[in-house]
């Protein structure tokens, strides 16, 4: 079965004025009940992670729910009560999501992907950032965490927050002339042009992800898995089909199981007018990979 991990509290309400899709992890939450999986609920982060990553007083407005205004507009959402208990738990799942891996092979956090959090605020739909917050903690229990990031919106905060770290290592794949537009440096950026599609999108990721793979020999990969490559995305610019999403994760499973290196998945970006068409397609990206990892000699 497919571990997955989920928190009650993923499912938060819509802060007022909010265009973020907040309604998507209830709604995987409710399509992956469907399935065969195995449930794990992660405890809240402790600060002390928290403050390995971001600023002790950035946190702390978070947490009490006092982000000042000018940091809720770079958000994009008001960091309600609700929204502060949400971005605690969110990191705890994604190393919890980490540490099944490790023992399983492969695992999911529902939630997650939050690439574009700084240390100091957070930035476009981004509170906390939980892929940092991971690997970071995953360093200090000694494991070598290459992350590898697939949406379509470079992973800003991701490669800002643990760049010079000497166990771990950043991929961004994703459209060179969408948001940010101020981009950092990952350890690989691999910047795209409008509209490319299924099959230069892949050879672009297998011949440039590779060489990274082999000569970083992570302990494990943390993947942000976004589904905003494809082509009917509200904010994405690039033009994947469903079959190039599916091909991809395929690509991604195959890359960590030839390895022998476990993966830990993260729901990162999807957006559109259909909340459900959005889940499904974080759910197929879900069970893709975990389909592969179950088939694997």
């Amino acid at each position: 079965m497919i571990a997955i991990v989920h928190h009650p509290d993923y499912v938060a309400p819509a802060p007022p004025r909010s265009t973020y899709q907040w309604n998507k992890n209830g709604l995987i939450r409710d399509l992956l009940r469907a399935e065969n999986v195995d449930w794990f609920t992660p405890e809240p982060t402790p600060v002390a992670w928290l403050e390995a990553v971001h600023d002790p007083a950035y946190v702390a407005e978070v947490l009490e729910a006092r982000v000042p205004p000018e940091k809720e507009r770079r958000i994009g959402f008001a960091v309600t009560p609700q929204v502060a208990r949400r971005s605690r738990v969110v990191p705890g799942g994604t190393w919890l999501a980490a540490r099944l891996a490790l023992e399983r092979g492969f695992a999911v956090n529902s939630a997650g992907g939050s690439h574009h959090a700084l240390a100091d605020t957070g930035a476009g739909f981004c509170v906390f950032n939980d892929l940092a917050v991971a690997a970071v903690q995953l360093a200090a229990e000694g494991i070598r965490t290459l992350i590898v990031d697939c949406d379509v919106h470079q992973g800003d905060g991701t490669a800002a927050l643990t760049a010079g770290h000497p166990t771990i290592a950043t991929y961004s794949i994703h459209a060179e002339k969408n948001f940010p537009v101020r981009k950092a440096r990952s350890t690989l950026d691999v910047p795209l042009p409008d509209k490319m599609g299924d099959a230069a999108y892949l050879e672009r990721l297998e011949t440039t992800l590779v060489p990274l793979l082999d000569d970083f020999a992570p302990d494990l990969i943390l993947y942000q898995s976004g589904v905003d490559p494809y082509e009917g995305d509200r904010l994405g610019r690039l033009a994947l089909t469903l079959g190039g999403l599916e091909r991809r994760e395929r690509l991604i499973a195959r890359l960590a199981i030839e390895r022998a290196l476990p993966l830990a998945s993260t729901v990162g970006g999807g957006y559109g007018a259909d909340a459900m068409e959005v889940a499904g397609r974080h759910v197929r990206s879900m069970l893709t990979l975990g389909q592969a990892f179950a088939a694997r000699g």
